[in-house]
């Protein structure tokens, strides 16, 4: 069990390392232009070597692209990878960004362009709808050094700070468009982390409903590892949404919530959730990533091909897993991040044949027109131990425990496989039926898988393998096998995007959709055909990696995915789950669910809410510190988990609406709202709320505490001392003809504060405020001056009016998801 838990800090601490950006992080490898300049003042510095000569080799032989285009690709591999960022259109202020944008920034920066490809700054991401995304002609390292550009780059760090945009790989935000995803649908996010994709998905469920109405859909966000995870939920925070849960769990064993197990037909309330499905799944399949070595330099140093082979197996298994949760009818998007065919279009083969007639590889060529993209590709090899095989009957008996039939276009594996399907079966058992010597066999060939085209092959088995027959066995083969095959599958309907094409990063997507439930036998015969790899294994699997998106992954285990759910939701995994999941939940950790009154239909559109729930982290709610706000789906999915014996390890979920408060001068009231709450409780405030003008609120941001007498509209600093102490509401009153109606205006612009004794406090990060004041300028022509930071009224810290909990930092977005984490991802 010790063991276990090192070996796992050991894999989360390599994946921390690998995920660093080496540009960034690495101060004897200062980030180099493309013309090569080095740190100042440092002689002995070296850019990174941009040369891999078996990546090369690799590349031609699949023949990923024309041989007359092989010069083009490479010289654009070797550039720096433009920024690119994207607008979210659910936030308040996503049409004055869109027009900063347009009438600002692209004029202002387009002397600065400095690619002869590019002819503007900054542009439009063409194929992305409503020109939310957007292109720089600049690569981060240039943002951060170029004095022209410092205004546009505080721009940019601000905006994604507080969610406005989200600063992400142009490539990367394509998968989630191919899901075509409604407002009523359920998502799940299999391998989430960073989060980027999954914020894209909660932006399209609330950008699909009515302005400041909560939407029915639906995120799941998962991950395996708990750091992960919470930088998942810092990334996700800042969409301030009630409809996302976040759970920790492999993607390839994500627990099946299948009330029918657990319960007799006639306890069961058919009005409810009877079983978790999804309609949409984003299956971003942890990969070896040599698509992102624009932003990743240091890939090409590490690059091998055995990278690719030894995740086949673990991507198989995620996607057949994403294809058993996914609803009849419902649509899985398949991606990685790598180039490699054998992690791309030999998993979706695989998919195909296990699957058969019940799911069909979708053409979505004309869904994005203005995407550059090539078709899949119907043939390739296979690279194993400097070795090139076309065809998996040419691979030595020895070796067909590591390169798998599905890694070949066919998917077809010779007599040798046939054979050894009784100890494939075994291997799926419990490790401990298999005998110390079985399992070091299985050690050292699963071992040997990582070791790629290393020239160093002869040393590294004399360390893993004690016996002189061992020695012979693992050496190099040197082996070209003549022959070849090409998949009967329509491939061609995957997508290829290559770096050239539109100066981005490389990757590969597939949609597929699911017309009937899976046939268990498929699936069953899919997975004895492969010897799974045990978790003890994993650990060195991808320590040798070292990839990025091999860390959103932490075990490999044997599973068989069908529809029905039964091996999931079977004895043996289930077990597995559902003890985790018990041993993670003490009896102070449970989410305690409070139904609130269905919102009452009123005269004004935004008042129609969907029923929501309470919840909270602690039974003793003399004790609960926050309090949050879930949607009706998210709600149904916490009572399913509860009844299936809580096997979903939730870890965050809810949008944080009251916190309890504590002030020396008294309150009427325990908690105080949460500024991520207001805007969906704004329009039930009726009391404690105020008007002020652009004046007084500017004033407010800026000196952030203005004692009554001091506001510049003397009857708004009577009501304020009028009102109870404690937490209030002020609302910009510019704009609004009717101040009655400006409560249930979406587009109204409103604060929390808290009235004290002599002086009105703002309850807003520093950040946040910044932010609001600029927006507040452009709109409404405001020339705001810079904070006189000598003015004697602005300082709040120490003040007897506030409240003990009331900084202002209270509200900002933190680094760490302990205060949302239901239950304690540590526990």
């Amino acid at each position: 069990m010790g063991g276990g838990r090192k070996r796992g800090r050991t894999q989360r601490r390599h994946f921390k390392q690998g995920r660093e950006n080496v540009w960034k992080h690495n101060p004897q490898r200062p980030p180099a232009g493309e013309g090569g300049e080095g740190r100042e003042g440092n002689p002995s510095w070296q850019p990174f070597a941009t040369e891999n000569p078996a990546f090369e080799e690799y590349y031609k032989e699949q023949q990923i692209i024309p041989e007359e285009e092989w010069d083009d690709f490479m010289s654009m591999l070797r550039k720096p990878l433009p920024s690119t960022f994207r607008i979210n259109a659910s936030c308040q202020f996503f049409q004055d960004i869109c027009s900063q944008l347009e009438n600002d920034f692209r004029k202002s920066l387009e002397t600065e362009v400095s690619d002869e490809h590019e002819e503007d700054a900054i542009r439009p991401l063409p194929w992305y709808p409503g020109n939310l995304a957007w292109h720089l002609n600049f690569s981060r390292m240039q943002l951060r050094r170029n004095q022209a550009l410092e205004s546009f780059h505080e721009f940019l760090k601000r905006e994604n700070e507080v969610g406005n945009i989200t600063r992400q790989e142009a490539v990367s935000m394509v998968p989630p468009l191919f899901l075509n995803v409604q407002p009523d649908h359920h998502i799940l996010d299999m391998c989430a982390a960073p989060g980027s994709k999954t914020f894209q998905l909660l932006e399209m469920i609330h950008q699909s409903t009515k302005p400041a109405l909560l939407p029915s859909a639906l995120v799941v966000a998962n991950d395996v590892d708990v750091q992960r995870c919470n930088l998942l939920i810092h990334q996700t925070k800042r969409m301030c949404t009630a409809n996302l849960i976040v759970t920790n769990h492999e993607a390839q064993n994500f627990p099946g919530c299948n009330l029918a197990k657990f319960c007799s037909e006639t306890c069961m309330d058919e009005a409810k959730l009877q079983r978790l499905e999804f309609d949409r799944v984003l299956c971003d399949v942890p990969c070896s990533g040599d698509g992102t070595v624009r932003k990743a330099p240091d890939m090409w140093r590490k690059w091998n091909a055995g990278m690719g082979n030894g995740l086949h197996r673990l991507q198989v298994e995620i996607a057949m897993r994403g294809m058993g949760l996914l609803k009849v009818g419902g649509r899985m998007v398949y991606s990685t991040c790598s180039m490699n065919p054998v992690e791309n279009e030999a998993v979706v083969a695989e998919i195909l044949r296990r699957c058969g007639d019940s799911v069909e590889l979708l053409d979505i060529s004309s869904e994005l027109p203005e995407l550059v993209c090539r078709p899949g590709l119907s043939t390739w090899k296979v690279r194993d131990r400097g070795s090139w095989f076309g065809v998996h009957e040419d691979i030595p008996r020895y070796r067909k425990s590591v390169i798998s039939p599905s890694m070949f276009p066919s998917g077809k594996g010779s007599q040798d496989v046939e054979v050894n399907t009784d100890v494939v079966d075994a291997d799926m058992k419990d490790s401990t039926d298999m005998g110390e010597e079985g399992e070091q066999e299985r050690n050292t060939a699963i071992d040997d898988s990582n070791n790629g085209d290393s020239a160093k092959t002869e040393e590294k088995t004399e360390v893993d393998c004690e016996s002189g027959e061992a020695l012979t066995r693992y050496k190099k083969l040197n082996f070209t096998s003549t022959r070849t095959e090409h998949s009967d599958y329509p491939l061609h309907r995957c997508m290829r995007i290559v770096p050239h094409d539109q100066n981005s990063g490389a990757f590969f997507i597939a949609v597929l959709r699911k017309h009937s439930p899976l046939n268990e036998i498929q699936v069953v015969d899919g997975v004895k055909s492969e010897q799974s790899i045990s978790k003890d294994k994993t650990g060195k699997l991808e320590e040798d990696l070292g990839s990025d998106k091999v860390s959103s992954e932490e075990n490999i285990v044997p599973q068989q995915v069908v529809d029905n759910t039964n091996a999931v939701d079977g004895e043996q995994n289930g077990d597995m789950d559902s003890k985790s999941s018990k041993d993670k939940s003490s009896e102070d950790a449970k989410v305690i669910v409070k139904e609130t009154e269905k919102a009452q239909a009123g005269t004004r559109d935004r008042r129609q809410q969907n029923q929501g729930h309470l919840v909270t982290r602690n039974p003793d709610t003399s004790h609960v510190k926050r309090i949050y706000y879930v949607s009706k789906s998210v709600q149904d999915v916490l009572e399913l988990n509860i009844k299936v014996g809580e096997r979903l390890k939730i870890t965050s979920l809810g949008l944080k609406i009251f916190e309890r408060q504590s002030s020396k001068e008294g309150s009427p009231c325990t908690f105080r709202l949460s500024s991520e709450g207001l805007p969906l409780l704004l329009p039930y405030i009726t009391k404690q709320i105020l008007y002020a003008s652009a004046i007084d609120f500017q004033h407010l941001l800026q000196y952030r505490t203005i004692k009554f007498p001091d506001f510049v509209d003397a009857k708004f600093g009577e009501e304020a001392s009028a009102l109870l102490p404690g937490c209030c509401v002020v609302v910009l009153r510019e704009g609004h003809q009717d101040i009655g109606s400006i409560a249930t205006d979406p587009s109204a612009i409103a604060i929390v504060c808290w009235k004290g004794k002599t002086n009105l406090c703002v309850m807003l990060s520093p950040l946040d405020g910044e932010e609001l004041l600029e927006r507040i300028s452009l709109r409404f022509g405001l020339k705001f001056p810079k904070l006189d930071k000598e003015k004697p009224n602005q300082e709040v810290t120490g003040s007897d009016e506030q409240p003990d909990c009331a900084t202002e930092a209270d509200d900002q977005p933190e680094s760490k998801a302990s205060d949302m984490e239901i239950p304690d991802a540590e526990a």
